[in-house]
């Protein structure tokens, strides 16, 4: 297990079965005679990115593979198995194991098998979805759900936005590349095909990869913050191409500033405002960057929680955002959960999900 050692009015002290520590603001983490330093996005820092997935210590993937096939083979299914197996490795793993797969028993006489295709006829339900979203590389995982809100008779703009507007600009470059490759067109084309104004140009903008990360330039923005109020509060009707130039180009670092100016010249929040002066897809893909430049982890917990919240649940949101962040940083949004809910996401999950699909999810998301 980790030594954790936290200083500042926000410390924690927390363990991740030995696997993974939460990102706060001042907490230093002292484990395996490494320091490192987490911090959030409110502080202008880079905080750590802490996956709770991470690669599987003596790694056979011949044996994972047969494990995998023994699990699936005959009359029933060791779900529990193909848990322990699949949530327990990285995604460069899986494909590894796919590959060794493919190996053993891809030849004729073993009836020419295939992992994924197993696991398909094997598995239903929201439990699949999760085993076969981590069977897939994370880049493409995303294009597919991308795909998918796009084809048909309407589109699924929020699940457009979700994606595009909560990703770094180097995360969406690799689902761009990825989109072309498994679907043949560009994500591009397909986003101008499927939406348009404001909006089009705010996702077009993202996979165009806009964000200017270096600029930090005070000035600026205090001249960009003044724009964005002229352009909403001050006028009947709201310039809603102001937002989508500015806010697409602005990095982190900037982001930070003219949020800061806006609330000087206002009063008020620069998402308070925008809640008042605008609504639907538009106003939600906007505030996705407003909240991913301000803190990253807190803006996929809200979500989670959004998702679990009242009667129903949204699983594909669950499953899209603990399946895509499990490797990248699903313990700082377990940390920003728990400071918002007063309850761990574990918790949280074992509620409102059953039977495999929740073990799976559980799996993933690591001790409380």
């Amino acid at each position: 297990m980790g030594h954790v050692q936290a200083a500042g009015s926000r410390a924690l002290s927390l363990q991740l079965s030995g696997r993974a520590l939460l990102s706060l603001p001042a907490l230093y983490l002292t484990s395996n005679l490494k320091t490192f330093k987490m911090s959030l996005g409110v502080e202008m820092e880079h905080y750590t990115e802490v996956p709770t997935v991470v690669a599987s210590a003596n790694f056979d993937p011949v044996a994972d593979a047969q494990g995998l096939r023994a699990a699936m083979k005959g009359l029933g299914t060791s779900e529990q198995e193909i848990i322990d197996i699949l949530c327990n490795r990285s995604n460069a793993q899986r494909q590894l194991i796919n590959q060794a797969y493919t190996t053993e028993y891809g030849r004729e006489e073993e009836g020419n098998r295939d992992l994924m295709e197993d696991l398909k006829s094997e598995l239903g339900g929201h439990f699949e979805s999760v085993i076969v979203g981590l069977m897939m590389p994370v880049a493409s995982f995303c294009a597919k759900k991308l795909n998918k809100a796009m084809k048909g008779g309407g589109t699924d703009e929020e699940t457009l936005v979700e994606i595009l507007c909560s990703r770094t600009s180097a995360e969406i470059k690799l689902i761009a590349a990825a989109y072309l490759e498994d679907y043949g067109r560009t994500l591009e084309d397909d986003i101008k095909d499927d939406t348009t104004g404001p909006l089009q140009r705010l996702l077009v903008m993202a996979i165009e990869g806009v964000k200017n990360e270096r600029m930090f330039n005070p000035e600026k923005a205090a001249e960009q913050a003044a724009l964005l109020y002229q352009a909403g509060e001050t006028k009947i009707g709201t310039d809603e191409d102001a937002f989508v130039e500015i806010l697409a180009h602005a990095g982190q670092r900037q982001a930070f500033l003219i949020f800061d100016e806006y609330k000087k010249i206002s009063g008020r929040t620069i998402e308070q405002a925008m809640q008042d002066e605008m609504e639907g897809e538009l106003l939600t893909g906007l505030l996705a960057l407003v909240k991913t430049a301000a803190n990253r982890p807190q803006y996929y917990a809200e979500r989670l929680n959004t998702a679990m919240e009242g009667c129903g649940t949204d699983d594909s949101v669950l499953i899209n955002t603990i399946v895509g962040r499990c490797e990248i940083d699903l313990a700082n949004i377990k940390y920003e959960y728990e400071r918002l809910y007063g309850k761990t996401l574990l918790s949280a999950i074992t509620n409102e999900c059953s039977g495999d699909y929740r073990a799976a999810l559980a799996a993933l998301v690591g001790a409380a």
